[in-house]
């Protein structure tokens, strides 16, 4: 409801306003900035006291604090201040709080029930709402497409999840059941250690380099003369693979939980990029969208596994909290550097080749990572 549909609004706000894109593009920065503030402390709230509370007030505020972009009126400094006011509702109902609870209901098929909520949830919203907004933008403007969200967040989010979600049994939330409770790690253990370090690492150079080709996918294309339709579909295309591919690679860690499982997904993205960056045929932007669907999946999908493994429960929230505020301040700025670059050089190209290294970089990391059997605080 944030990054996903960041590219169709960029043009309609800069345009109607004569800003520069990048001084709409540095909204997500705010947003990050929010959300590194935020996360640590819902995080460890969500470890004192449970989900389901805090996931319900905090859905509320963020349907309320996505209402009040359309009421801003030639001022960057409102534009920003709602902005801010999304990145902090934004961290309540998140995936520091959803992991968090799935995690403690799950053990042996962990992976693949993170990969469910995260794909078939998130994922499959990330597919519908850029349809969902382009259709209301195109009818009624940019701002009803913001109304339109807002709507969403709470006529669908909030009864869903007021019938359905149940905190994991006190068990759970205290430690993984049985064997795996000598694991447990405090967040100062984990940042004690490097492999806390190599996974924050690699997850934010992925996600924050393909979060950053995600929100731009519309303009990249439509800069090169690419229908917007077009352009769209191959936005959607990422956003399903990204969602259908957090499923397989959740049940690929179940079989095989071995952290180098992941390295491959980001060579498919690097893959995916080059072929968005010079191809104009559509068969192959659609088939570089499917591509770097794999890397964002995979990036989105390990992450709560790799830190539920490594660390345990009892303090997952504090611990993810700590490393998905870092990751989302990176996906924050790395979109308003790709802007910054199209404003500097008028091409995204020496963005696209930063990002390329960072996807490399990131592969790398990853195959340092230990097996999930090593006790990684002692």
């Amino acid at each position: 409801m944030v990054y996903t549909v960041f590219g169709l609004f960029l043009l309609p706000i800069a345009s109607e306003f004569h800003w520069p894109r990048s001084s709409v593009s540095i909204v997500l920065l705010i947003v990050a900035v929010a959300g590194a503030i935020g996360f640590p402390i819902v995080g460890r709230t969500i470890d004192r006291h449970g989900a389901r509370a805090v996931i319900l007030s905090g859905i509320v505020a963020f349907a309320a604090a996505v209402s009040l972009v359309p009421l801003i009126d030639g001022s960057r400094l409102e534009l920003y201040a709602a902005y801010a006011l999304i990145g902090i509702t934004g961290t309540i109902p998140s995936s520091v709080t959803f992991t968090k609870v799935i995690a403690g209901w799950f053990d042996r098929h962990r992976g693949l029930a993170l990969g469910i909520v995260g794909g078939l949830g998130n994922g499959v919203g990330s597919a519908i709402s850029p349809i969902y907004t382009q259709a209301l933008i195109a009818r009624h403007g940019w701002r009803a497409g913001y109304l339109g969200l807002a709507l969403a967040i709470l006529v669908v989010g909030w009864p869903v999840l007021f019938l359905l979600l149940r905190d994991p049994p006190m068990v759970a939330r205290a430690g993984e059941q049985g064997a795996g409770s000598h694991r447990d790690a405090t967040l100062a253990q984990a940042r004690a250690g490097r492999i806390f370090w190599i996974i924050l690492l690699a997850i934010a150079l992925g996600a924050g380099c393909m979060t950053a080709v995600f929100a731009h996918v519309v303009p990249i294309l439509t800069d090169r003369g690419i229908g917007t339709q077009r352009a769209t579909l191959v936005l959607v295309v990422f956003s399903m693979v990204t969602a259908a591919w957090q499923v397989a690679v959740g049940s690929l860690l179940d079989r095989v939980p071995r952290p180098w499982v992941a390295a491959p997904f980001y060579g498919a993205a690097l893959a995916g990029l080059l072929l968005l960056a010079w191809s104009n045929s559509f068969p192959r932007l659609l088939a570089a969208g499917a591509l770097m669907g794999l890397g964002l999946g995979t990036e989105y999908g390990v992450l709560p596994y790799f830190l539920s493994r490594y660390y345990g429960l009892r303090h997952y929230g504090s611990i993810s909290g700590a490393v998905y505020g870092i990751i989302v301040l990176i996906q924050g700025v790395t979109p308003f550097l790709m802007d910054l670059v199209f404003d500097l050089t008028g091409s995204y190209r020496a963005a696209i080749g930063a990002i390329c290294v960072g996807l490399a970089c990131g592969a790398w990391l990853i195959l340092h990572l230990p097996r999930f059997d090593v006790v990684v605080h002692r």
